[in-house]
C-alpha cells in the first residue's frame, strides 16, 4: 500500500474513532450517570415519602412522647424517622379537648390541646390556593399551607429544624365551640352561613375574620415543641420596618 493510501486510511480511522467517542461512549456515559441520577432521585423521594400509618411500633408510648424525645438542641427531629407518620396522624385525627385563643404574634391562630395533652397552633385558611396577595411583601395575612409547605422544604433541604405540620380539617360548630375557652368563643360570629372567628392577635379585627365553609375550616397544625426546651430570642439579621423610609 503506498503511503498515500496509508496516510487516508488512517485519516479516516482517526475520524470514525473521534466519531466514536464523542457520539458513543460519551453518550454512554451521560446515560449510565443519568441513569445514576434518577435512582438517587427515587431513592431521596421514598426516604421523605410519609405513610400517615397511626400504627405505632412503640406500643408503650404515645406519638406526642415520642415526637417529644426527637428534639434536641440543633433539631427538631432525626433523619431516620419511621414514626413521623404516625404522629402526623395523630396530629390530623385526635380529638380537640380544649381551644384557645393563639399564643403571641401578629397573625390569627387558635392554640389547640389534643387528646393527649399535646399542644398544637391552629392557623386557618384565608386565601385559595391560587389567590395572589398583591402590593407590598408583606401584604395580607400568613397562608396556613406555607406552614406545610416550609416544613416539607426542610425536610428536603436536610435541615430538620421546622416543627412539625399537618394540614387538617375542624368543624368548628362541634369540634371547636364546645371546648373553647371564653377569650376565643367571644370572638366567633356567623357570617352569612358561614361560622367564623377572628381570636386575638397583634393584627386580629373583628372586621377580617376568618370564616369556615359552612361550619368546616380548613388550616394547618402545627405541633408545639415540648416545654423543656426553653427558647432564646435571636434579632433577625435582615430586620425591617413597616413604615416607609424609617430603618429597622
Amino acid at each position: 500500500m503506498k503511503l498515500k493510501q496509508r496516510v487516508v486510511l488512517l485519516a479516516i480511522l482517526l475520524v470514525i474513532f473521534i466519531f466514536t467517542k464523542v457520539f458513543l461512549i460519551d453518550n454512554l456515559d451521560t446515560s449510565a450517570a443519568n441513569r445514576e441520577d434518577q435512582r438517587a432521585f427515587h431513592r431521596m423521594m421514598a426516604s421523605l415519602r410519609v405513610e400517615l400509618d397511626p400504627r405505632l411500633d412503640h406500643t408503650l408510648q404515645s406519638p406526642w412522647e415520642i415526637a417529644a424525645q426527637w428534639v434536641v438542641p440543633r433539631e427538631v427531629y432525626p433523619e431516620e424517622t419511621p414514626e413521623l407518620g404516625a404522629v402526623m396522624h395523630a396530629m390530623s385525627t385526635k380529638k380537640i379537648i380544649k381551644a384557645d385563643v393563639g399564643y403571641k404574634g401578629t397573625q390569627l391562630k387558635a392554640l389547640l390541646i389534643l387528646e393527649g395533652g399535646q399542644k398544637v397552633v391552629f392557623k386557618p385558611k384565608r386565601y385559595a390556593r391560587d389567590y395572589v396577595v398583591e402590593g407590598e411583601p408583606y401584604a395580607g395575612y400568613d397562608r396556613h399551607n406555607a406552614e406545610v409547605a416550609a416544613f416539607h422544604l426542610d425536610r428536603i433541604l436536610g435541615f430538620r429544624r421546622a416543627p412539625l405540620v399537618v394540614g387538617r380539617f375542624v368543624n368548628l360548630r362541634t369540634e371547636i365551640k364546645p371546648v373553647a375557652t371564653e377569650q376565643l368563643l367571644g370572638t366567633f360570629m356567623t357570617v352569612g352561613n358561614n361560622t367564623c372567628f377572628y381570636g386575638k392577635c397583634y393584627y386580629c379585627r373583628e372586621t377580617e375574620p376568618a370564616c369556615a365553609d359552612g361550619d368546616i375550616m380548613e388550616g394547618s397544625v402545627t405541633l408545639w415543641l415540648p416545654d423543656v426546651w426553653p427558647l432564646q430570642k435571636h434579632r433577625h439579621p435582615w430586620g425591617r420596618t413597616y413604615r416607609e423610609g424609617k430603618l429597622a
